[in-house]
């Protein structure tokens, strides 16, 4: 292999942030080293029975098109893999009846599998020619060399994906409550504050309904922790069930819920109260918790309206929780013991 190539081959492994960034320098390696006029790397989707060309590179008379999609069983590929046959400078008489062949004028075929870690197929890297062309040893052993760097960028792809799903889902469960599945309160707090934003732009009205499930701590000294727990997520589900289109729930946390929504500056105080009463009663019911049912009076809530100061959203939080002890008074609900 000359300096030049070798050259090329090294820039494009080192400085490859993605699979067309490396493959595409490679198919101009492999033509240089083959004299042939296309090189191509392909995909193949065995379950669908069909075979993607990914990128190619055509510089003369035969023409391979990228996007190119064809049935597998017709392709010459499928064909050099199952007969172990690599190369071969005349495919009208090897392989006569491939459509596809037939279709393009290839004369000369060469192709090598791009697999896996896990040695499965995940295409081919080939080179094709309407004219019968020699295949040189230095070529040969340059394909199989960059079909091993195409399989470990892929694989550096996955992992990278793999990587970007997982730091995803860890973002995720940092702002949801393992127990409910609600939102948690970084979640909430954030909500808060893009709402604030929004409201104040859009001329609505903010609303906070501050909940508390009164008898929840007799619920868990009676029944245990498990039952508890089954209480909590129940509620969760229950609240979810009550919100509007544009209502946000969240776990503030403990027996402690925050339900957030909107009302046009128009709407009065009815409105207000509507959406607490709407809350209030989704709470009133009986909660199968498997080998327990509650019949459940239901939870105290207290609603307010953010004012147009742009209020912090703890302090906002501190006025609902206000209004729902003013709510748990009127019930004469024993107050919450203080942490």
């Amino acid at each position: 292999m000359t300096a030049l190539p070798f050259a090329r081959i090294a820039d494009a492994v080192a400085g490859a942030r993605s699979l067309e960034e490396l493959v595409r320098p490679l198919l101009e390696v492999l033509e240089t080293l083959t004299g042939m006029e296309s090189t191509y790397l392909t995909s193949v989707d065995a379950d669908a029975g069909v075979q993607h060309v990914l990128f190619a590179r055509n510089t003369q008379r035969l023409l391979v098109p990228e996007q190119l999609t064809v049935p597998w069983s017709d392709t010459l590929c499928q064909r050099a893999l199952d007969e172990g046959c690599t190369y071969t400078s005349d495919v009208p008489s090897r392989w006569g009846d491939s459509d596809a062949a037939r279709a393009l004028g290839i004369q000369t075929y060469v192709s090598t599998p791009v697999r896996l870690e896990d040695g499965s197929l995940y295409g081919t890297l080939c080179a094709a020619s309407a004219r019968p062309l020699p295949m040189p040893e230095d070529a040969q052993r340059a394909l199989q060399m960059f079909s091993r760097l195409i399989g470990q960028q892929l694989e550096r792809e996955r992992l990278v994906d793999r990587l970007q799903e997982a730091n995803a889902a860890l973002a995720a469960s940092a702002l949801v409550d393992t127990v409910t599945g609600l939102p948690n309160r970084r979640a909430l707090m954030a909500e808060l504050t893009r709402r604030i934003a929004h409201c104040q732009r859009q001329h609505e009205s903010l609303v906070v309904a501050f909940i508390d499930l009164d008898g929840f701590k007799a619920i868990n000294d009676r029944h245990g922790h498990e039952a508890g727990d089954r209480f909590l997520a129940a509620i969760g589900r229950t609240l979810q069930g009550a919100l509007r289109a544009d209502d946000f729930a969240a776990r503030l946390g403990g027996d402690e819920f925050v339900v957030v929504g909107t009302v046009a500056h128009v709407e009065g105080p009815d409105r207000v109260e509507a959406f607490r009463e709407r809350l209030a009663a989704a709470t009133r019911r009986t909660f199968d918790l498997g080998r327990v049912v509650v019949d459940y009076d239901g939870a105290s809530v207290g609603a307010v309206v953010a004012g147009d100061d742009q209020p912090d959203p703890d302090a906002l939080i501190a006025r609902a929780d206000a209004a729902m002890y003013a709510v748990k008074r009127a019930r004469k609900v024993p107050a919450r013991a203080s942490a």
